[in-house]
C-alpha cells in the first residue's frame, strides 16, 4: 500500500524550525498526518545534502513529493530528476543563473546558530547538481518582492514548469499559509 511521503528541504542557513516547515508540519498533524511529514536538517555540504535526502527518498515505503525553498528548492529539483518525483518549489534558488561566489565564506544558521563555511567547492558541488526540470513535475511559487533571489531567474529556468507568480512579498513566501492545503493536496494527501 502506498504511504505518501511530503519532504521539505529547507533554505540556506535554515532548519527543520523553518516557519514554513513548522506550518506544514502542523497542518498535516492537524490532519492526522504526521507519520507522512519529514524535514531534515540538511548538511551546509551540498553533496552531503543531496545523500542524506536520497537515503531518506530510497528508504520512504510510498511516493514521495518534495517541497523545497530557497536552495532547498534547488535541491528538490535535483532529486525529483533523479528519483522521478513531483515537487513544490517555493522561491528556488536557480543555480545555474546564480552568482555563487557571493556565498563563500563564513554563516551562521539561523535557528540553531551553527557555524559553518561555505567554501569554493561548496559551490562547485551546487553547479554540478543543475538539472533541467521535466515541465509536468513542479509546482513553481514565487513572490516578486523576494529580496534575496530575482525571481524572474526561476521563472525563465521553469519557464515550462507551473507556475504561480505573485506580486509583492519576500523571500520567505509570505503567502504560504495560503498554500498549505494546495500543496497538501499536490501530494497526494
Amino acid at each position: 500500500m502506498d504511504s505518501p511521503l511530503i519532504v521539505y528541504l529547507h533554505g540556506f542557513c535554515s532548519s527543520p524550525a523553518s516557519w514554513k516547515s513548522r506550518l506544514l508540519a502542523d497542518e498535516m498533524a492537524r490532519r492526522g498526518l504526521a507519520r507522512h511529514f519529514v524535514c531534515p536538517q540538511l548538511s551546509p555540504v551540498p553533496d552531503e545534502a543531496i545523500a542524506s535526502v536520497s537515503r531518506l527518498i530510497e528508504s520512504s515505503p510510498g511516493t514521495v513529493t518534495l517541497v523545497g525553498s530557497s536552495l532547498g528548492g534547488h535541491y528538490a529539483n535535483h532529486l525529483a530528476e533523479k528519483y522521478a518525483l513531483n515537487a513544490v518549489l517555493i522561491n528556488p534558488a536557480a543555480v545555474d543563473r546564480l552568482e555563487t561566489a557571493k556565498f563563500i565564506g563564513e554563516h551562521q544558521n539561523f535557528h540553531t546558530g551553527e557555524r559553518f563555511a561555505f567554501s569554493v567547492a561548496h559551490a562547485d558541488q551546487l553547479k554540478a547538481q543543475v538539472t533541467r526540470p521535466t515541465p509536468g513535475h513542479y509546482w513553481l511559487l514565487l513572490e516578486e518582492g523576494d529580496e534575496v533571489l530575482d525571481w524572474r531567474q526561476a521563472a525563465n529556468f521553469y519557464a515550462a514548469c507551473r507556475q504561480t507568480v505573485l506580486p509583492g512579498g519576500d523571500h520567505s513566501f509570505t503567502r504560504f499559509p495560503g498554500f498549505v492545503p494546495q500543496i497538501i493536496e499536490f501530494a497526494g494527501l
